[in-house]
């Protein structure tokens, strides 16, 4: 491309980013998009125009401001007119922020382009936009640390690392600009706030950043894989045999050892399955003219890969049958999931949620079926209350727990010669012998 018009596109550029307000309603238009990263207020103008003209999938919130004041801009993208699936069941929530480090303006751009996938997905009819949409809520804060961004730099305002900043073994690493304490940046604060507040139940938090080619999981602090290995390797070879060559390893061996990040924080504290995305930084170098849309595509299809997907990355159980025989109780159990849990218990209720009878503590491992006896069995009678399986959804002592009914007709009752389950005493062994004797007279 001829040196004059290099320098016209980079003006075109430069107006647009410094001077957005000129623009009216109008966000970046998309030749802008395409080639030239965003500003807060270009950015700010972007998520208002989806918010008012896909009213039916885009919420637009505040999750809280900058140290010097902008507003911390959250995408909430659902199919609105839906409040759960149509079984009835909750919704997914996949969380994803950007932009911690206000110079990683790529991982910032993946954030926004996974937004206006499923944005633009829904207006075109993508059957798959549209099926993920009707199940999940998206939620995305593309652009955390707006003041670093527009000052193109690291740090926020106060020359404070965000992403060492949260509260888990917050200052324990070899590190730089941690920040006086815990959260004490308004920025991570008000991170930790949404993920406590908004997405508590995410099963699957994203953060974006900018320098390596490679995905993170849990942990920074330490080398030993986190307690849920067997999701995060399962992820790792599925998008590496079907998708992308990208590097997916544990943070501390894959990059260096870093604490009090977001990504620790998202799984030791809040027990979300967690990925650090890291882009690498080849973007806009001299004579560079590459379209984002281009450049980030695979990074792009791993998103889609994770968000469609989402409804695995926790324990499912599924119960096959209970048996109660002879006084125990075996349960045929499936995970149709892909993390393992190991407390599992079955336990029976009354429907003011008196626990009649709790099981001893079952594992069930990732996408197996487990065959075990969990009794003994100390109920009164079968039809005394409901069924219920508990448990929580990851093996990380963080994550949620979950309470989910069993269908009565998966309760089997075996009876052995004796009788019922409780074997009959004898008080009742000899009132039955009394009526079958009088019976016997009246019939003689």
């Amino acid at each position: 491309m001829p040196h004059r018009y290099h320098v016209v596109l980079v003006s075109i550029m430069l107006g647009f980013t410094f001077s957005p307000i000129a623009s009216g309603q109008i966000g970046q238009p998309d030749i802008i998009q395409e080639h030239w990263y965003h500003s807060y207020a270009t950015l700010t103008l972007d998520v208002n125009e989806w918010a008012d003209d896909n009213p039916d999938i885009v919420r637009l919130v505040i999750a809280g401001q900058t140290e010097l004041g902008r507003n911390l801009w959250v995408l909430q993208i659902s199919d609105w007119s839906l409040t759960q699936k149509e079984n009835g069941e909750p919704k997914e929530v996949v969380y994803i922020d950007g932009g911690h480090h206000g110079n990683e303006h790529l991982g910032t751009e993946l954030a926004f382009l996974t937004a206006k996938h499923y944005i633009d997905g829904w207006a075109s009819n993508d059957l798959n936009v549209i099926s993920t949409l009707k199940t999940t809520e998206i939620h995305i804060l593309i652009m955390l640390n707006a003041d670093g961004n527009d000052f193109d730099t690291r740090w926020n305002v106060n020359q404070v690392d965000l992403n060492r900043n949260y509260d888990h073994y917050w200052n324990t690493c070899p590190t730089t600009q941690p920040g006086s304490s815990a959260f004490s940046e308004s920025e991570t604060l008000a991170n930790s706030v949404y993920m406590r507040d908004v997405v508590s139940d995410a099963d699957l938090y994203v953060t974006m950043h900018t320098g390596v080619w490679i995905m993170l999981y849990p942990w920074g602090k330490w080398p030993e894989q986190p307690a849920d290995w067997e999701l995060f390797h399962h992820v790792r070879d599925e998008v590496n045999e079907n998708i992308s060559e990208i590097p997916i390893r544990n943070a501390n061996q894959g990059l260096y050892p870093n604490c009090g990040t977001s990504r620790d924080y998202g799984y030791g504290v809040m027990g979300f399955p967690t990925f650090t995305f890291e882009t690498d930084d080849e973007q806009f170098l001299l004579g560079t003219v590459e379209a984002l849309s281009d450049r980030l595509e695979e990074e792009l299809n791993v998103m889609e890969y994770l968000i469609e997907n989402v409804w695995y990355w926790r324990a499912r159980l599924n119960v096959n049958s209970i048996e109660l025989r002879q006084g125990d109780v075996l349960i045929d159990v499936e995970n149709l999931g892909h993390a393992t849990t190991r407390n599992a218990t079955l336990v029976q209720m009354t429907d003011s949620g008196e626990v009649l009878w709790e099981s001893t503590n079952f594992t069930v491992n990732a996408t197996s079926v487990t065959s075990e006896n969990i009794g003994p069995y100390l109920g009164e009678t079968v039809q005394d209350g409901e069924w219920f399986l508990r448990y929580q959804k990851r093996v990380i002592d963080s994550s949620k727990w979950v309470t989910e009914s069993v269908e009565s007709d998966r309760i089997l009752v075996k009876v052995d010669s004796s009788g019922f389950l409780p074997h009959p005493g004898f008080a009742t062994t000899l009132m039955a012998l009394l009526f079958s004797g009088l019976f016997r007279k009246k019939s003689l």
